[in-house]
């Protein structure tokens, strides 16, 4: 009974560390999929127009 309460929780704990690692990639893909990022238009265009003019120099 211990050792099947110890496989429990560490296996609790590697699910808890995976999702904290995946999460961000998650969202990034799904900001990404949805079309939900910065649009190249108004204010973003600006942005990333300096960004590569920055890069570039």
């Amino acid at each position: 009974m211990s050792a099947l309460f110890q496989s429990a929780t560490t296996a609790l704990r590697m699910l808890a560390l995976a999702s904290l690692l995946m999460a961000p990639i998650g969202a990034v893909a799904y900001s990404k999929a949805a079309g939900h990022g910065i649009g190249k238009q108004g204010a973003g265009l600006v942005l990333f127009v300096t960004l590569q003019r920055q890069s570039m120099s």
